[in-house]
């Protein structure tokens, strides 16, 4: 999906996620501005991999929750973004995160939280 969507892994850490794509004509609206899907993919990325950095080898995780805000249109011109995922809890049963699209120039883009199911991966089970 990360090539589809011309987005790279910039960063990883310990409940940490950062994720950074550049808005292409190919993501647009008929608006003429980037489509919000274009911004829930990229802020699932982060969302779910901020997870996925707190889980132990054999466990997986599925969003069942995603709640985001589109609070400045991104064109072409608007330069690479970055997407920061943060964990804010991961448990046995459930997991929560936020991410924020953030420009060149630090302006706010989105924000998003998440839920998310863990489950244990079916090849890891007995």
């Amino acid at each position: 999906m990360a090539d589809t969507f011309d987005c790279e892994l910039v960063e990883l850490g310990d409940g940490l996620a950062v994720f950074q794509a550049t808005p292409q004509l190919k993501h647009y609206n008929p608006l003429g501005s980037v489509h919000g899907g274009w911004y829930a993919t990229l802020l699932d990325f982060a969302l779910g991999c901020a997870v996925q950095t707190r889980l132990p080898a054999g466990i997986g995780y599925t969003t069942s929750q995603i709640n985001l805000n589109i609070v400045r249109a991104a064109h072409t011109k608007t330069g690479p973004l970055r997407c920061v995922g943060t964990a804010l809890h991961v448990g046995r049963q459930v997991a929560t995160s936020e991410a924020r699209i953030v420009g060149p120039d630090g302006k706010l883009y989105a924000h998003a939280t998440t839920t998310c199911a863990i489950f244990e991966h079916a090849s890891a089970a007995p």
